[in-house]
């Protein structure tokens, strides 16, 4: 969440201050629209929200939006106030509220995007291009970067689900191509085992460890194509962002969520699976950052004229 709203930021361009906030007990366990005093509930353990109250605030997550709230009110309505993401209270709290379709969110003041909004720009893929072109840039094309999530609360990777891995990979390996392999924390240990099992000894196929710089966005700035477990909407968004075609690998452990999501990009041409795979020229949908900087700029125009 702490990405998506410094993406956001950072697509805006303009100066900002990031601003982390704990609540406390009670004040944690009330909807936002409810939670009266907010900025009193706020912990010593977190930053202070103070005035001088800024012009724009992002906020991002469901703890977020009671000081998102108290903050637009004791501004007197001159903040303006956006959230990322459904904020589980009504959205008429907001100035306004970015979400995705399969968010259910609805309301005037609400902007759907395709993706989730991140921070892989071109130029820091330029310079993690830069940067691991020696090593990973080294293997041999077509580049297969395979971006690894892995349990959700609804479950994980079952045994079916990593020999069908497992065996996409060899085959992409046995017409010759290399393999840029990254896990996540949630990724389970099984399944880099398999991973590691397999591929043992073999110069072509890299599988980072976890030791030394996450090689993440040179996955994504040198990888010829790329494949993202579906548990993601971030690594998702920002596999589409890179420019290259993306197949989506789908397991036991998704959710409502996830499924909708993963069918909507790829009935929009924008995505693949292993059966499937993305064409070459497949769109990419606009970087949702971009799309929502452009409405808040619009946002903040209108809000000077007012005032």
């Amino acid at each position: 969440m702490r990405a998506q709203a410094i993406g956001l930021a950072e697509a805006i361009g303009l100066p900002f201050l990031e601003k982390r906030i704990v609540l406390r007990r009670p004040w944690r366990w009330l909807p936002g629209h409810l939670c009266p005093f907010a900025l009193q509930g706020l912990s010593p353990e977190g930053d202070a929200i103070a005035p001088p109250w800024p012009d724009l605030l992002i906020s991002c997550g469901r703890r977020s939006t009671a000081a998102s709230i108290a903050v637009r009110r004791a501004s007197g309505g001159r903040t303006l106030t956006v959230h990322l993401q459904n904020p589980l209270t009504p959205v008429s709290c907001f100035d306004l509220v970015v979400a995705h379709p399969h968010d259910g969110v609805t309301g005037d003041n609400v902007l759907l995007v395709e993706t989730t909004i991140h921070g892989a720009t071109p130029r820091k893929l330029a310079d993690a291009r830069e940067a691991f072109a020696a090593s990973l840039g080294a293997l041999p094309a077509p580049r297969l970067g395979v971006l690894l999530g892995g349990r959700t609360k609804h479950g994980g990777f079952s045994k079916t689900d990593t020999a069908r891995l497992v065996e996409t990979l060899a085959a992409h390996r046995a017409r010759g191509g290399g393999l840029l392999i990254t896990s996540s924390r949630r990724t389970e240990p099984q399944v880099v085992a398999a991973l590691t099992a397999r591929f043992a000894g073999d110069p072509a196929a890299y599988i980072w460890n976890g030791a030394g710089e996450n090689p993440y966005l040179g996955i994504l700035a040198l990888a010829d194509r790329l494949l993202v477990t579906t548990d993601s909407t971030s690594m998702v968004s920002e596999a589409l962002g890179a420019g290259k075609p993306v197949d989506l690998f789908s397991f036991s452990g998704l959710g409502r969520r996830h499924r909708l999501f993963a069918e909507r990009l790829e009935r929009l041409g924008h995505v693949g699976c292993p059966k499937r795979p993305a064409q070459p020229d497949a769109p990419a949908p606009e970087h949702a950052g971009a799309v929502a900087a452009r409405r808040i700029l619009a946002l903040l125009r209108e809000r000077r004229k007012e005032l």
